[in-house]
This record gives structure tokens, sequence and C-alpha cells, in this order.
């Protein structure tokens, strides 16, 4: 038996929903990328612990993915193993008056919305981010000022052993758009985030405010991966990127938004390599000009 049948089987056995050659462009923002060649969606942390041990055994790299809206997935899909968690990783609850304890798989509008029902401050910043939980925990996502790591107070993980631990503190590796989980190939199964007791009415007031930003200033209605590229030191790329006249830039269905220059956005039918080949166009004209290199912010993934 192959190494992905035996680990199908196991998955089937363990009461995982499985799917062959899933196209990925269903799952990300972007609405780009070829076939998972195993597309497993996960409900428990016994079946996540249990399968993280299978594919290790088996050698078969196993992909973890949130909410799709940071990836760039290759035209030829991903090799090996998708997992998207479900069930019990959707669990959000109020513990110890102020602090919300989280699964990965919980959308951070929903992580949002809980906080303010229940009259708590310090995730307004999140508001609008197209993300999971876990996603945002795994990059430190921030907007406006604020960042996850203002906000956690812990984070659990599944360890590809197989072993759970739960790290806060330093041990989180925060930075800007980074953190342990990037180096420790840990999975992250929840938080708790630690916030202040507000006022419901400014709260709403306050998300309403920064929804009402993003619509004015970002193409919200075009698939994208939100900013393609990490703020530069003294600089924005967005900004950079308009001051070198490539706004509207295109190529094939990938074009950098009119709207916002930080954004490459899905105009119909582009590919990985559309969107590839515009970034390394944006990053060289840039350089060139302006002497700032751009990181991206994307992660690739496949093939």
């Amino acid at each position: 038996m192959l190494p992905l049948d035996e680990l199908e089987r196991s998955a089937i056995a363990a009461g995982c929903l499985t799917v062959r050659d899933e196209p990925m462009s269903r799952h990300t923002t972007f609405r780009i990328g070829g076939p998972a060649d195993l597309f497993l969606t996960v409900m428990t942390k016994e079946q996540l612990s249990l399968l993280q041990k299978e594919a290790n055994r088996l050698q078969i790299p196993l992909f973890l993915l949130g909410n799709g809206s940071d990836l760039l997935v290759s035209d030829k899909g991903i090799r090996g193993c998708v997992l998207m968690l479900s069930g019990d990783f959707h669990e959000i609850s109020l513990v110890r008056g102020t602090e919300i304890a989280c699964g990965s798989a919980v959308s951070l509008a929903g992580l949002c919305n809980f906080a303010k029902k229940n009259g708590l401050t310090g995730l307004e910043f999140a508001w609008g981010i197209p993300a999971s939980v876990g996603g945002a925990l795994y990059m430190n996502a921030g907007a406006y000022g604020g960042e996850m790591s203002q906000a956690v107070s812990s984070v659990s993980c599944l360890l590809p052993s197989g072993e759970e631990v739960t790290l806060n503190g330093a041990d989180l590796g925060y930075g800007y758009r980074c953190s342990v989980f990037m180096e420790n190939g840990g999975v992250i199964t929840g938080g708790v985030f630690a916030l202040s007791q507000g006022d419901r009415k400014s709260i709403a007031l306050q998300m309403e405010e920064y929804y009402t930003r993003r619509k004015e200033k970002q193409p919200l209605n075009h698939p994208s991966a939100g900013s393609v590229f990490k703020r530069p030191e003294g600089h924005f790329a967005g900004a950079l990127i308009e001051q070198c006249g490539l706004k509207g830039t295109r190529v094939g269905g990938a074009c950098v938004s009119p709207k916002h220059a930080g954004f490459i956005v899905n105009e119909g039918g582009a590919t990985c390599s559309d969107v590839q080949a515009l970034i390394e166009k944006i990053q060289e004209t840039v350089l060139r000009e302006t002497g700032v290199s751009l990181e991206c912010e994307l992660k690739f993934v496949g093939e």
C-alpha cells in the first residue's frame, strides 16, 4: 500500500473527512491553487495527534490550512496532505471574567464579535482581518497599531511528535509577522486572550470605524491575499509601489490594485505564475527606483 493510501485509511478509521485531489483554489481567498493530493478535515485533538504521528512515520508532508487568506498556492498544487481543523477547534468560551479561550479554527471575526458581546476590549484592531484565530496567532497578524501578541495570554499547540504544549510570554517568539510556530512545526490548537472590561457601544463603534477604513482603502470586492509585502523599515510598501507608477500593472489575470497598491487582486483566471511574475516585477522596479527591497508577506505553498 502506498504511504498516502495508508494515511488516508488511518484518517477514515479515525473519523476524519477525506478528499483526494481537492482544488486549493476553493480554500484560498486568492481563489488560486492546484490540487492537494489528500485533503483531510480534522475534528479533534486526538485525530490531529494521530495523523501527525502517522504522517511522520510515513514521511508524508503535512500542511495546515487556516482561512487561506495569506497564501499563494502553486498551480501544480500541494504534494502530501493538507489538514483543515473543524469540530472541537471551533469552540469559544469566556473564562475568568475577562479572558476568552478560543479554538484555532474560529474565525477572527467570530472572536472579535464574541469579545464585543461580552463587553471586552483589546481586539478591535483585528476586526476585518480575514483570518482564522490559528492563522492570526501563527503570523502575529495586526492592523491599526495592534497585533495579536498584545492580546494573547497563551497558545496551545501540538508538536510534530504529537505532544501538546502551552506557550506564553517570550516563549511565543512574537515579532513583526513572525512567531515560534514558524520554527517549531507545531500546529496551533487554540489560545487564551487576556482582555479588559469595556463599553459595548464604544467597542462596536471602534470596530465599525476600522471596518469603514478598510472598505474605503482596500479592494475588498476582488479576490486577494491581503497585503503582499511586509512593511519596510521607514516606509510603506503600498506608497513605494504607487510612487513607482505600478498601480494597475497586470500580468495575466493578476493586477496591482488601483485602489491600494499594496494589494494584488485576482481579476479573473489569475494563476500562481501570474502573481509570482507580478511580484518579481514590483520588487525589481521598487528596488531599482527607490533602493528599497520589498519582502513578501505572503506564504508560498506547493510544488
